[in-house]
C-alpha cells in the first residue's frame, strides 16, 4: 500500500466475494457487511442446510435486489474441492473468477497434547492450513494466468497510460494463537502459525506478478486475526477444553462476530495486511512483526514502537504463564482438571 492512504482499499460495490466457512459465525458476518456494502456474494460451507438459510440472510441484507448472492456445499480440505468452487464461481460470475477470497473456514480442538486424538492433528493443518493452501493455489492460478482474458495484461516494460484496474485480495483468517500459543492450544496453534508464515511470502511473492504485469489487477494479500467469539465452535471447543487452559484465557475479549467482521472489514479497507480486531491481539502482534508489511509510515512507525515494549512485556507474560501452569500441577496433577481431593 502507499505511505499515506485515505481511500478505501477494499472496494467492493459491483465485485464478487468468495467467503468459506460462509454460513455461521464470522464467514456469515462478513457475508452480510460486504453485501450492505454493494458487493455479489458466494458463501462456501460443508452444510447444505446451513447454507440455504445463510443465503437468505444475505440476501436480505444487501444493498440492492439486483445483487447476486449464492452458495456451493463443498468440503474445503481438499485440493480438487477448492478447484471446483474456483470453476463453479467463475461460471455463475459470467466467466469471471471472483474479485475477493476470504478463507475463514477452520476448526480447533484445544486439548493438552498427549491427551489430543493422533487424528486430530492432521485434522487441525487440514481444516485450519490446507483449506487456505489449496484455495489460495486454486485462486492464484487464475488470478495470475496472464494468457486469460480475466488477466490480460501489457509487457512487463510497457508502462500503463490508464490508472491500474483495482486489487484482487485473497484474505485469510488466522488467530491470536498465530502469535503466542499456550497450553492446551498445541494442537491448534501451529495450524495458525502457518497461516501467518504463508500469508507473508504470499504477500511477497506477489510482487514479482505486479512489476511484471503492471495493468493486470494487483494481488493483495491479508489475513484477519479474530478475537474469541461467542459461536457454536466455540462451544464445541470448550466442552474439550480442560479447566487449566480456560484459567490461562481469563482476560480474552469476546467479541460478537458481527464486530469481529466489522473491524476486519474496517481494517481491510484501510489497507492493513495483519489486520487484528481486538487491542490484546495488536499489542501481541506488534512483537512479532519482524519482517512483515507494516502497513504505512504512520502505522509503522506506532508499530514498531509499541513492539520494542511489547517484547519485553511478553517476557514476563511468559514468565506468568508458566508460571500458573507449574502452581496448576502441583494442585491439581497433570490432566489439567480441577482435582477434587476426598
Amino acid at each position: 500500500m502507499a505511505w499515506f492512504s485515505f481511500k478505501n482499499e477494499l472496494p467492493v460495490k459491483g465485485r464478487t466475494v468468495l467467503i468459506t466457512g460462509g454460513s455461521t459465525g464470522l464467514g456469515l458476518s462478513a457475508a452480510r457487511q460486504l453485501a450492505a456494502k454493494g458487493a455479489n456474494v458466494m458463501v462456501v460451507a460443508r452444510t447444505a442446510k446451513n447454507l440455504e438459510a445463510a443465503v437468505e440472510q444475505i440476501k436480505a441484507a444487501a444493498l440492492s435486489p439486483s445483487q447476486r448472492i449464492s452458495s456451493i456445499t463443498a468440503d474445503v480440505t481438499q485440493a480438487s474441492e477448492c478447484t471446483r468452487i474456483i470453476q463453479q464461481t467463475k461460471t455463475w460470475n459470467a466467466n469471471t473468477p471472483p474479485d475477493i477470497v476470504w478463507c475463514v473456514s477452520g476448526s480447533a480442538h484445544p486439548t493438552l497434547f498427549v491427551d489430543t486424538p493422533i487424528d486430530q492433528f492432521q485434522t487441525m493443518m487440514d481444516s485450519n492450513y490446507f483449506s487456505c493452501v489449496y484455495m489460495a493455489h486454486a485462486i492464484l492460478q487464475e488470478w495470475l494466468d496472464t494468457g486469460s482474458s480475466s488477466s490480460s495484461s501489457s509487457p512487463p516494460n510497457e508502462p500503463s497510460e490508464k490508472t491500474p484496474p483495482p486489487a484482487r485480495h485473497l484474505i485469510f483468517t488466522g488467530s491470536f494463537v498465530s502469535f503466542f500459543s499456550f497450553a492446551g492450544f498445541t494442537p491448534y496453534a501451529p495450524s495458525k502459525a502457518a497461516i501467518r508464515s504463508l500469508s507473508d511470502s504470499l504477500s511477497q511473492e506477489m510482487n514479482l506478478y505486479a512489476a511484471a504485469y503492471p495493468k493486470a489487477p494487483r494481488v493483495r494479500v491479508h489475513t484477519v486475526f479474530p478475537a474469541t467469539m461467542p459461536t457454536q465452535s466455540l462451544e464445541d471447543e470448550n466442552r474439550v477444553k480442560t479447566d487449566l487452559t480456560r484459567a490461562l484465557e481469563e482476560g480474552d475479549q469476546v467479541l460478537e462476530a458481527e464486530e469481529c467482521a466489522r473491524r476486519a472489514i474496517r481494517g481491510l479497507e484501510r489497507g492493513e495486511e495483519w489486520v487484528a480486531t481486538s487491542g490484546i491481539i495488536w499489542a501481541v502482534m506488534t512483537s512479532v512483526l519482524g519482517g512483515s508489511i507494516r502497513g504505512g509510515v504512520v502505522r509503522g512507525v506506532v508499530d514498531t514502537v509499541v513492539g520494542w515494549v511489547m517484547i519485553v512485556v511478553m517476557v514476563f507474560v511468559r514468565w506468568d504463564m508458566d508460571r500458573k501452569v507449574r502452581d496448576w500441577g502441583r494442585k491439581h496433577g497433570p490432566s489439567g482438571m480441577i482435582s477434587v481431593k476426598k
